[in-house]
């Protein structure tokens, strides 16, 4: 857009704002009339651990909005020269999952209770056999019922349950909602009607029937909203939280709070039956929608849904690139000593990446593990890097590469196996965003060839969850009469970037599985290796 275009839009409200509360950044994005970015501003925040528990404060949560509300406000003022006091729709995303419960004065019972925590394998284990449904230990509903299980005072004392996203939105329009897609990860979604299962809300209210707690699970609960609802306006009180200055003026149409997984279909255009959306960093997950549901429980599996309540297939894995990134270290400090100083990262990384392609189809007889920690698909509490082969395996640089891009995707592999070769689950397109993508035309190939699928990559794609949500506000106050979320991305978002695609390769698609078989085979391997070398 040019610049008097964008002025304009900022000024008469045309624009949508995104924010996101990430793990590590809260970032915030406002786009303009084409949803294109225009402006943006982050604050970097860490979680904390404060009596075993995975934890963030208030104090940082309202810190951490009002900062990048700031910078984000500021770089419209550097950019354009203008105040920004209207805003044409907002929307709240954050990592899903977790606990967050209020009593009837609308105060914290206890500390916010995050995703990452994992003292509720009790729970879990109880609630996926009573639901015949995965229950991961993550979900809201789990650390509800393992509160119960423990005995604790708080529960009694409940009025209002809900997640990260869910809180920054009530205190800021009033409205205790949430997305669908946030909701799932909450409690199981009804993909017929939309919201909770009502079997399933009737089963939990029996487990706890004995306690005699004042309330019953719906109750509790926020109401469910799909993609496109209004989800409320913002509040005096709500834009004086978000904008302490007083420009940000109140009565912003706000859109259904999201979790970082829907967001991240939203900005991947990926949340059409029989797509999916891969993002691959530190850790790694493929989120596939489905046309029907499965045909029994996984536990390597999660369901959620799209924002618009479409079933999603959800496979999380501890462990991606940071063995990979050691090993490219490693080279690193290879290079400077033989004097290459201040070696470009970049060019180290696509250098190696693509060597890998030079490789033998199924990496020479070489296996790898990248377990920096423990990786639930294939069941290990703890992990070990480990890298090993045998005297007559294809030793070379190119198949060291290979095996470890390869064992990168090895546990993701595992998980989307279930889905595709057990349940004839069908994609017709993935999208690929995240660090293991950098490198043109590498992770990409390598990504295809596990999932036997063709793999996209767009440039966009590296806006992440804040657009994402941005995309929602958006798509909720500008959709015409009748139009889908699906329809909206396509001939509004992304109509001019369909991504660059990249088919399968049959003979990377038959050695990954050859790989893949040598993958499953070494796992007493990586067994022994975390039994022999305890860590200290």
């Amino acid at each position: 857009m040019e610049m008097n275009s964008v002025k304009s839009a900022i000024e008469n409200g045309k624009t949508a704002l995104g924010i996101e509360f990430g793990s590590t950044r809260i970032k915030a994005i406002l786009v303009g009339e084409d949803n294109a970015p225009i402006a943006s501003g982050s604050h970097d925040w860490e979680n904390r651990l404060e009596n075993n528990i995975w934890t963030y404060s208030l104090d940082d949560i309202w810190t951490g909005l009002k900062d990048s509300y700031r910078k984000m406000a500021e770089d419209v003022k550097s950019k354009y020269g203008i105040e920004l006091e209207t805003i044409g729709a907002i929307g709240f995303s954050a990592m899903m999952h977790g606990y967050m419960a209020f009593d009837k004065d609308g105060e914290l019972l206890v500390p916010f209770r995050t995703w990452r925590n994992t003292m509720t394998e009790e729970a879990s284990e109880k609630l996926t056999e009573e639901f015949n449904y995965h229950i991961p230990q993550r979900w809201s509903i789990a650390h509800l019922y393992q509160a119960v299980l423990n005995g604790e005072e708080h529960v009694k004392e409940i009025t209002y349950l809900t997640t990260l996203a869910g809180y920054v939105h009530w205190k800021l329009c009033g409205s205790k909602v949430l997305g669908v897609g946030e909701a799932s990860g909450m409690f199981p979604i009804d993909i017929e009607t939309k919201n909770y299962n009502e079997t399933m809300i009737s089963k939990f209210d029996e487990l706890v029937a004995d306690k005699g707690y004042p309330w019953k699970l719906k109750e509790i609960l926020p109401e469910v909203l799909v993609a496109g609802e209004n989800a409320g306006v913002l509040t005096e009180e709500g834009a004086q939280l978000l904008d302490p200055s007083g420009k940000l003026k109140a009565g912003v149409p706000m859109c259904p709070p999201e979790g970082d997984a829907g967001t991240g279909m939203a900005a991947t255009n990926s949340v059409a039956v029989k797509t999916g959306n891969v993002s691959a960093g530190t850790s790694v997950f493929a989120m596939i929608v489905l046309e029907k549901e499965l045909s029994k429980v996984y536990p390597e599996i999660d369901l959620v849904t799209t924002p618009t309540g479409n079933l999603v297939a959800m496979v999380h894995c501890n462990n991606c690139t940071s063995d990979l990134n050691a090993w490219v270290n490693l080279f690193k400090e290879f290079a400077e000593s033989f004097g290459i100083e201040n070696t470009d990262m970049n060019k180290l990384f696509g250098k190696l990446y693509s060597k890998a392609l030079e490789g033998d189809a199924d990496c020479g007889g070489l296996l790898a593990y990248n377990y920096f920690s423990g990786e639930h698909i294939t069941g290990f509490e703890e992990g070990r890097p480990l890298f090993v082969r045998q005297p007559d395996s294809k030793f070379n640089l190119a198949n060291f590469m290979r095996v470890h891009l390869f064992t990168a995707l090895g546990a993701l592999k595992t998980g989307l196996d279930i889905l595709m070769k057990q349940e004839n689950v069908q994609v017709e397109k993935l999208l690929g965003h995240g660090g293991l993508f950098k490198t043109k035309g590498v992770g990409q190939k390598i990504m295809a060839a596990a999932v036997n699928a063709p793999v996209s990559v767009m440039e966009t794609a590296g806006e992440g969850g804040a657009w994402g949500i941005a995309l929602l506000a958006s798509y909720m106050k500008n959709k015409t009469e009748g139009e889908t979320l699906d329809d909206y991305l396509i001939q509004e978002v992304f109509a001019e970037d369909e991504g660059i695609s990249m088919e399968p390769d049959e003979k990377d698609v038959k050695g990954f599985d050859t790989f893949i078989k040598r993958y499953t085979e070494g796992l007493p391997i990586e067994r022994a290796a975390v039994n022999a070398l305890k860590q200290m």
